[in-house]
């Protein structure tokens, strides 16, 4: 008597993470939160001492004999150590944003609604205005005269040249907010309390190496606006559209990269497409 031998279905082990489902487009009922506007004013508190720090770490370099000043790359340090401090304490709260660019990109992957993009960018902006206004209370004189740490095209470098470097310099940034922030990568790294902020600080330090001497390094548009609204130079206006076209492209980019070519978001929803049975 033989026994017949039923093959099993191939079983696959089960995802030990979990993609949060998209954020609606209009979700009109978080402006009802407190806990919206409390994002809010993190996001705006943040971009405040941000722009503080940095721009006083800038001019305060200016001021300084070329012996004397922290260089460019305490100036780095300053931008990316920033970053770290600031993504640490308010990634709870808002998600730890401070720049536009990268709020345009975790809006174009649906990980925030349209109204809190917007929102937040407003926020950032009026936070950067107000603390670069701090340090220009507080260092006036060097401040008008150093060039009120406001991003240009340096001497030496087209427009395009600065164009570039923004949309390259922001896409590392917002690649690297991407990846530190997967919901893949949590749940095999989920010991590790400081792994998001920490590449997502040294990311900016690594860009402001390459690109200080090209733009000053914007990536960040509410840095670049904030710095534009209080010194009011001419010339940074002129170059100003760069530093949010730039970053804009580089979130772009960085969003479309992560999402439908790592995460193979495009290749998923074909194949849910066509294993639907009414399709």
């Amino acid at each position: 008597m033989s026994k017949e031998v039923t093959a099993e279905p191939e079983q696959h082990p089960a995802k030990d993470y979990t993609d949060p489902p998209p954020a609606p487009l209009l979700d009109l009922d978080e402006l009802r939160l407190w806990s919206f506007y409390r994002s809010l004013i993190a996001e705006f508190i943040a971009t405040l001492l941000f722009l503080y720090v940095t721009v006083a770490t800038v001019i305060g370099h200016k001021k300084s004999a070329n012996c004397d000043g922290v260089g460019l790359l305490g100036i780095a340090w300053a931008f990316g150590g920033m970053i770290f401090i600031l993504v640490y304490c308010t990634a709870g709260i808002s998600g730890g944003h401070i720049n536009p660019a990268v709020t345009f990109g975790l809006f174009l992957a649906r990980k925030v609604s349209l109204p809190r993009a917007f929102f937040y960018m407003v926020a950032q902006c009026l936070g950067a205005i107000c603390g670069v206004g701090l340090v220009k209370a507080f260092m006036k004189n060097p401040y008008n005269s150093l060039g009120g740490g406001a991003n240009v095209v340096m001497s030496g470098y087209s427009r395009g040249t600065a164009l570039g470097a923004e949309i390259i310099g922001t896409f590392v940034l917002v690649y690297t907010v991407f990846s530190a922030t997967d919901p893949k990568r949590n749940a095999r790294d989920s010991h590790v309390p400081v792994l998001a902020p920490l590449p997502i600080g040294f990311a900016v330090f690594m860009v402001h190496l390459a690109t200080i001497p090209i733009t000053g390094t914007g990536i960040n548009p509410a840095r670049s606006f904030g710095a534009a609204v209080i010194y009011n130079n001419s010339k940074a206006w002129d170059d100003h559209w760069i530093f949010w076209v730039g970053p804009f492209v580089g979130a772009l980019a960085a969003a479309a990269y992560h999402q439908y070519i790592l995460r193979a978001a495009a290749i998923k929803a074909l194949g849910s497409f066509r294993s639907n049975p009414h399709n």
